[in-house]
């Protein structure tokens, strides 16, 4: 019977690197440097007896939670065979495209992409440089996301880098083979000249690609980038890739989380106005990086497998990055960058942009996970009056999480514990996401106990009593500026808990 089993189990296996295997997917991207376009061909060949290839574009990117619809930036889109012979397509619905293959069953694909915005899940063509978010230049083919796929850049004559999370040919360095298209998607590309620098770090290997350098050297980014690093890594146990890029762009906004990268905008520069503003710069540095923890792998069971066709609605976005938000000060404590008033200015300046407002009335911090892709761009003018932002709430809740998990287990077991319990078992043991229950189950676990009135925070709209929950670890609101601050004379128990949180 075991045998027979064993048998079985063999050749639904081989079967399964059949499919992944009967056909091959070679892309090939020119950048147009003056009119702000990728030019984009796929050269498609399958041994199988299918005469239709079906091509999806995903319609939106992880971490970016809003549809996108990336499909209407491409236009020209064409098929022929070997001889140049043009084949018959349709369009269906808005991100789908159906080729009527020839005889050999080989087709080649293209389109051309339209790259003009300034934005971490767009792509960017310009003179010298380009950026390149993959989700909204490569196409799949219907249900095979598991797929290889490779990728080859023609970069103009004075271009001199490609800097990306992938790992190059040896013998061509301007082609790229991803085992997966999640892989691929996840995986941003800085084509052109820019600043560049590789280096070690404890035995993984980094590259910095930063399109606007000024200053970077005297603020000591690398330095502080490794003490991020060596934090996250101590407080993790692990880490989960051989190789990490951080790709910074000029002026803009907004950053994107990758398994082994980082793609942000900056102020065009690295030398800040202030040490305030050094701070908040390396907070938004920590938070993508810690991002490769927290969503990348710890995942909402809703975020794995990913879909790009549909929203993936999920209550626990709080989590993913309300408690990012939470580790970017943690992770500045750990590292010995920020001392202790530096840490709560940053945890104070989430409090301030919700506390004072109404919409923590109206909408509990689940629910603002769960309508997101309503939300994430909406700027109406009465957003404060009737929604809670969980980047601002997120992180407030995370620390009186951590209070009452080191309060109820005695000072033996913190947040940290949840997170890397969270890690170990749903992502490295059982590879999938973790559900709603199991986040609160595994907050019990670490706490000893369930914390009922935590998860009533977070599902309902319930007032919180904040220097009540606060009071164990010598903490306190102030309501004339809504700062949260150390207790003017802490007792002896409270400043033993301060001394814990390295508060």
């Amino acid at each position: 019977m075991k045998k027979t089993l064993l048998t079985l189990l063999l050749l639904v296996a081989s079967l399964s690197l059949q499919a992944q295997m009967d056909f091959e997917m070679h892309y090939f991207v020119t950048p147009d440097t003056t009119n702000h376009y990728l030019n984009v061909t796929l050269n498609y060949q399958q041994t199988s007896d299918t005469k239709e290839l079906v091509l999806n574009m995903p319609r939106w990117a992880p971490g970016y939670y809003e549809m996108l619809d990336f499909a209407k930036h491409l236009c020209d889109f064409s098929a022929i065979d070997n001889q140049g012979n043009a084949l018959t397509w349709r369009k269906e619905g808005l991100n789908r495209w159906r080729i009527q293959l020839p005889e050999d069953r080989c087709a080649k694909v293209s389109y051309r992409i339209y790259a003009n915005e300034r934005d971490v899940a767009s792509s960017r063509v310009e003179g010298n440089i380009a950026f390149i978010a993959p989700p909204g230049v490569f196409m799949h083919v219907d249900g095979h996301l598991q797929h290889p796929v490779t990728v080859t850049f023609l970069l103009p004559p004075h271009w001199q880098h490609i800097s990306t999370g992938l790992k190059p040919h040896a013998d061509d360095t301007s082609t790229f083979t991803a085992p997966d298209f999640d892989t691929l998607y996840d995986s941003p590309l800085l084509l052109g000249n820019y600043y560049l620098s590789h280096f070690s770090h404890e035995g993984h290997d980094y590259e910095f690609a930063l399109e606007t350098p000024d200053g970077v050297e005297e603020c000591g980014l690398q330095e502080d980038f490794k003490r991020i690093v060596s934090a996250a890594t101590e407080m993790m146990g692990h880490v989960p890739y051989d190789n990490y890029c951080l790709i910074h762009m000029g002026q803009g906004g907004g950053g994107l989380e990758h398994l082994n990268s980082q793609a942000c905008y900056t102020d065009g520069t690295y030398r800040f106005p202030s040490r305030q503003a050094h701070v908040k710069f390396l907070a938004f540095v920590a938070h993508e990086y810690f991002h490769l923890y927290n969503v990348k792998c710890i995942r909402p069971a809703e975020l794995w497998p990913l879909d790009y066709d549909h929203e993936a609605i999920t209550p626990m976005l709080w989590v993913s990055e309300g408690l990012t938000c939470y580790y970017e000060f943690r992770l500045l404590q750990y590292a010995g960058i920020t001392n202790t008033d530096e840490a709560l200015q940053l945890l104070s300046t989430y409090f301030s942009l919700y506390a004072p407002y109404e919409g923590q009335r109206h909408t509990s911090l689940r629910q603002s996970s769960y309508d997101i892709w309503l939300n994430f761009m909406n700027k109406d003018a009465n957003e404060r009056d009737v929604r809670v932002n969980y980047y601002f709430k997120g992180p407030i809740i995370g620390l009186l999480l951590d209070v009452a998990i080191r309060q109820q287990s005695h000072q033996q077991h913190s947040l940290d514990d949840v997170m890397r319990l969270l890690y170990n078992r749903y992502y490295r043991q059982l590879q999938r996401g973790f559900t709603e229950e199991e986040f609160w189950a595994a907050v019990a676990e670490v706490a000893g106990t369930p914390l009922p009135e935590m998860r009533q925070l977070v599902d309902t709209t319930a007032d919180i009593d904040y220097d009540r929950l606060l009071a164990p670890a010598g903490l306190c609101i102030d309501t004339t500026d809504w700062s949260i601050r150390r207790v003017a004379n802490p007792t002896k128990s409270q400043s033993a808990f301060l001394k814990s949180m390295q508060l």
